[in-house]
């Protein structure tokens, strides 16, 4: 059935990934060996991965099974389930080039460590934060948890405003009725995307003279700041968002500093 889906669907703009079953449940295999067949499959999700042992497993199957042209095109997703996969972050982060984000499940965390799910979610403010740093620190996205009042738009919409405060790049929908609310409200902020657009036009004039930090708007203006706004161009040129300014604005790496 996954795999008639996965061949008549259509290559477009958005990703489309398999969750397969845990490493270790005994249908894992199973699942990859049907899966990985397809040449349509551009990413899997792996539940419930505790460390890089279960990353490693899949792309063994990838790069045993996959057609060869594919393999290095298919991408991993890790879900944090567990107080282990919070502690071995790092090492599932790193554990292959083809890891490309880090997702936070919520239920199967607090059921995990016996947490008592509450609306504030201050019980999984450690660990939210704990993915989001271990994704930026790899060049990763951050996938924030469900939001499981699938009937209200504004618990959602709060949740959307918090995960991009806290730093995730996305969040997951339970519902296909939360998605369009989830894509608008990850999007930079129209404010945001100014200011960051005239930034790295301020960035790109005054570095052509030789000077570092400058002044904008009565604001100190350094490297920092510039690589914000790199990033609030960048998702915004990927969401084909029209960015003021110069066309150059985010086509640009700026120094590690």
């Amino acid at each position: 059935m996954v795999i008639d889906a996965l061949e008549a669907s259509e290559h477009g703009k958005a990703e489309k990934a398999v969750r397969i079953n845990a490493v270790g449940s005994g249908l894992e295999y199973d699942d990859l060996n049907v899966v990985l067949h397809s040449t349509r499959l551009q990413a899997i999700v792996i539940p419930k991965v505790q460390s890089a042992h279960d990353i490693q497993f899949v792309v063994r199957m990838i790069d045993s099974v996959a057609p060869e042209l594919n393999r290095a095109n298919i991408r991993l997703l890790a879900s944090i389930e567990s107080g282990l996969g919070i502690l071995n972050l790092r090492e599932i982060a790193t554990a292959d080039p083809r890891v490309d984000a880090l997702v936070f499940a919520a239920e199967d965390f607090c059921t995990d460590l016996g947490l008592i799910r509450t609306p504030s979610r201050k019980e999984m403010l450690y660990a939210r934060q704990a993915v989001v740093t271990a994704a930026s620190a790899f060049g990763l996205q951050a996938i924030d948890l469900v939001c499981v009042d699938y009937l209200s738009d504004s618990i959602l919409e709060e949740e959307c405003r918090e995960g991009c405060e806290f730093g995730f790049t996305g969040k997951q929908a339970i519902h296909p009725k939360q998605v369009e609310i989830i894509q608008r409200m990850f999007l930079p902020d129209p404010a945001n995307i100014a200011r960051a657009a005239k930034i790295l036009e301020g960035y790109e004039a005054h570095s052509q003279k030789g000077v570092g930090a400058f002044n904008l708007d009565g604001k100190m203006i350094d490297l920092p700041v510039v690589k914000w706004a790199d990033k609030i161009v960048a998702r915004a040129k990927a969401a084909s968002v029209e960015i003021p300014g110069s066309s150059t604005a985010g086509e640009r790496e700026t120094k590690k500093g």
